[in-house]
């Protein structure tokens, strides 16, 4: 016997509604990662001002107007898209795919507080890598449950990867 689906839900388990308050707090809880980082920044920390105004920066440093935008822009794409492996809710990787993203959300919260807050370049290549690292399994979790949410993580891939290109440089240029 077959059991008729109602049109609002699709074969894949999705929610029927939206549930754009669960939305909501995927986005808030990435820029208030986003938020604790800008605390540590050169923009609103005096020392960490002074500190980062010491270091040789490689000649393709974008300017320091442009990070705020971009990264709240990447912030509001990682909150969707880790909403719509969310709302996979019976897909068996779903469980592992929300796993890797916090993990990486974590490891992207830490790296502020490590590069400008104890001033170590090291320590932030280290955090660096490991979130680069991080982002490539998210992507691959949430590519297995929903393609849509990885092609949304790809700018953030991009991004952390030019980032650690320019933390390897720094690095580099301040042994």
């Amino acid at each position: 016997m077959r059991i008729p689906i109602e049109g609002s839900t699709s074969y894949r388990g999705r929610n029927s509604r939206p549930n754009l308050p669960v939305l909501a707090l995927f986005v808030l809880l990435a820029l208030c990662v986003g938020a604790l980082g800008a605390v540590f920044s050169p923009g609103m920390s005096a020392s960490a001002m002074h500190w980062y105004a010491l270091l040789a920066k490689p000649e393709w440093l974008p300017p320091q107007n442009w990070l705020a935008p971009v990264w709240a822009a990447l912030y509001v794409l990682m909150g969707i898209a880790a909403w719509l492996i969310w709302r996979e809710r019976y897909h068996r990787g779903r469980g592992s795919a929300i796993a890797a993203y916090f993990v990486q959300l974590l490891l992207n919260a830490l790296w502020p507080p490590l590069f400008f807050g104890f001033n170590s370049v090291d320590a932030g290549l280290f955090d660096i890598v490991a979130l680069w690292l991080a982002i490539g399994w998210t992507l691959r979790e949430f590519a297995r449950v929903r393609i849509a949410a990885a092609v949304i993580l790809l700018p953030y891939f991009l991004w952390v990867t030019f980032a650690t290109a320019i933390n390897l440089a720094i690095w580099k240029l301040n042994p």
